[in-house]
């Protein structure tokens, strides 16, 4: 029996491709990873995806999700408290500025231990759903 419904925006291993290269300035890369703009409505779905993990350790303007995460900080005012680049950062590599956090690095691929056969060598977030994560994030000015 097949079920209908909803297309999620679950989050995938991206291709196996090299990575582009980016530049981290300071606590930012300030320069986005892709040449089209992200789009902050794509951005907000891969957010709230409790597959994609950001709401089981963060909270946020998400009303229809009854439980969110206590672990982070908030996402409410994201783009009040940091800029683009230091949003992009975050979701690349958390780790370039805390060593100790448990926050994954969603467009890494080298020098990480204990990875699923399936993530092996590809980011676990593509190039333009960082954008369109930072689009949305830099949203939320409240």
């Amino acid at each position: 029996m097949l079920l209908a419904g909803p297309l999620l925006a679950v989050p995938c291993p991206a291709s196996a491709q090299a990575l582009p290269p980016y530049a981290v300035v300071g606590d930012a890369i300030p320069e986005p990873l892709t040449s089209a703009r992200g789009d902050a409505a794509r951005g907000r779905a891969l957010v709230v995806e409790r597959s994609s993990t950001c709401i089981l350790c963060h909270s946020g303007p998400f009303p229809e999700q009854k439980f969110q995460g206590d672990l982070a900080p908030s996402l409410a005012g994201s783009g009040r408290r940091w800029s683009e680049g230091q949003l992009r950062l975050r979701l690349v590599d958390a780790s370039r500025l805390n060593a100790a956090t448990i926050m994954p690095s969603y467009y890494r691929v080298d020098g990480l231990h204990r990875v699923g056969t399936l993530w092996r060598g590809k980011p676990i977030l593509s190039a333009e759903q960082i954008e369109d994560i930072v689009a949305y994030l830099g949203s939320l000015r409240e």
